[in-house]
């Protein structure tokens, strides 16, 4: 296969659809970025108690309305389906959906990865695309990758903000140096109320030290509330098992032990702590050293940094799956296409 063949665009002609598995913070914000789309069409939503699908696209304000008020999209009247396996009963509906966002929490580690096999059993093909944060999650999805193959299935993994738009914008400006001494990616999280993002906050506490994947998920509402007090609502994490780092060592950058992710995040001010900022310092072939920064504006929110990449890798997930090119691919490997 020729290079012209591996860029060759989506067929703009045909609307993605798209379905978002998970519904909180991050799902609700993901239906909100498709909203104003044209080549992407949300036609499924799923939540822990139902699902709800309309081959028209669902109405993001009327999905969000239901899961705030009633608990699931399951009630949304005309689309909603009330059940306890949902993704399951989505999945094996087979209606036409041609790629999935999985705005699923990273807890237990190995719950996304055991989506994914839902989907292989299920005789779906089409593109997902993830969000997900340790390393040990996707290298339990890299080991599905021949499964996935066979299945038809598309994976893009890592393709958020952090792993995925800063691990990218690491992959890019690596090329200026003949080697890579070390990526620092940090990252400023600013959100009004904790409880908007349950799970993304449990699993930063998951990275916390005297904490993991299975005590955080344990922790009941109370006592996350209890931890926040404690720190006044503002969570510092250093040296975090982020997936950026088996990303950048796939993609033939740098070993994974010269890649750091740390960050801030205060849930009780929708102000970021910090700038979110990407540091990649090398030696060029002149052999000076030097230091590249990316940093995010801070009027970009979480949402905003994770659901528009997101969104760019399941198109471009969908250009490589009409070329019948099945797998598992990271942020460090593809562009992203920019959705209109």
């Amino acid at each position: 296969m020729n290079v012209g063949q591996l860029m060759h665009l989506t067929d703009s002609s045909k609307q993605i659809r798209v379905g978002v598995l998970g519904f909180g913070g991050l799902g609700q914000a993901a239906a909100k970025v498709l909203a104003p789309k044209k080549e992407m069409v949300l036609v499924a939503v799923a939540d822990k108690k139902g699902y709800a699908y309309s081959p028209q696209g669902l109405n993001a304000q009327e999905c969000i309305a239901a899961y705030q008020s009633q608990g699931s999209v399951g009630y949304l009247d005309g689309f909603g389906n009330l059940t306890n396996r949902s993704i399951e009963d989505l999945i094996e509906s087979g209606y036409p959906i041609d790629g999935f966002f999985l705005a699923l929490p990273n807890l237990p580690n190995d719950f996304i990865p055991s989506v994914a096999q839902q989907f292989m059993k299920s005789g779906w093909r089409g593109v997902l695309v993830d969000a997900i944060k340790r390393t040990s999650a996707v290298e339990q999805l890299l080991t599905m990758k021949e499964q996935m193959q066979t299945a038809g299935i598309t994976y893009m993994t890592g393709c958020g903000a952090t792993p995925g738009l800063l691990t990218a914008a690491a992959a890019l400006a690596a090329q200026s140096y003949s080697e890579i001494h070390r990526v620092e990616i940090t990252f400023g999280v600013g959100i009004a109320n904790w409880e908007a993002y349950r799970a993304t906050i449990r699993e930063d506490i998951a990275h916390m030290p005297g904490y993991n994947t299975e005590t955080a998920r344990a922790m009941s509402d109370a006592q996350v509330e209890a931890l926040l007090d404690k720190t006044n609502g503002v969570l510092t994490l250093e040296n975090m098992e982020h997936a950026d780092d088996i990303m950048l060592e796939l993609a033939g950058i740098c070993p994974r032990d010269r890649v750091m992710v740390g960050g801030v995040v205060d849930t009780r001010n929708p102000k970021k702590p910090l700038s979110t900022n990407v540091k990649i310092t090398g030696r060029t072939f002149e052999g000076k050293i030097s230091t590249h920064t990316f940093i995010l504006g801070d009027e970009t929110s979480m949402a905003a940094n994770v659901c528009g990449p997101a969104f760019g890798y399941l198109k471009a997930g969908m250009g490589l799956h009409q070329q019948g090119i099945y797998g598992i691919f990271t942020a460090a490997e593809i562009m992203p296409r920019f959705v209109r």
